[in-house]
């Protein structure tokens, strides 16, 4: 179980905007990408990639829908990339866990285990 970054540490609670995508990067390893949307109170929607490193445990987030709701914790990072001549740049979070939103017990542990991280 990987330890969170009380020095990067980001949480995003909204639902798939679509479906995951699973990619084998040119190092071999597995990745998957999810794009979680969230509302505001005005109902203004904000979209955040998300990687998700594999293997995570014991969930197929492949198996999961657009519309499912769930909670991201990990670190914001910014990739840079060669692209169309020159460098762009992307800035996504990087999972240290994914739980379903509807998974209330699950949802309250790691939230738990985030406050501990914050209060040091």
């Amino acid at each position: 179980m990987k330890k969170f970054d009380a020095n990067n540490l980001v949480l995003v609670r909204g639902a798939l905007s679509s479906v995951p995508v699973r990619r084998t990067l040119p190092n071999g390893s597995d990745i998957v990408q999810i794009e979680v949307t969230s509302r505001d109170d005005a109902g203004t929607a904000r979209s955040v990639p998300v990687i998700v490193r594999e293997p995570l445990g014991k969930d197929d987030f492949t198996a999961w829908e657009a519309g499912t709701e769930v909670v991201v914790v990990g670190s914001v990072v910014r990739r840079f990339f060669r692209s169309g001549g020159g460098t762009a740049s992307r800035t996504e979070v990087v999972a240290a866990r994914v739980v379903r939103g509807s998974q209330a017990a699950r949802v309250d542990k790691l939230l738990a285990e985030v406050a501990h991280v914050l209060a040091g």
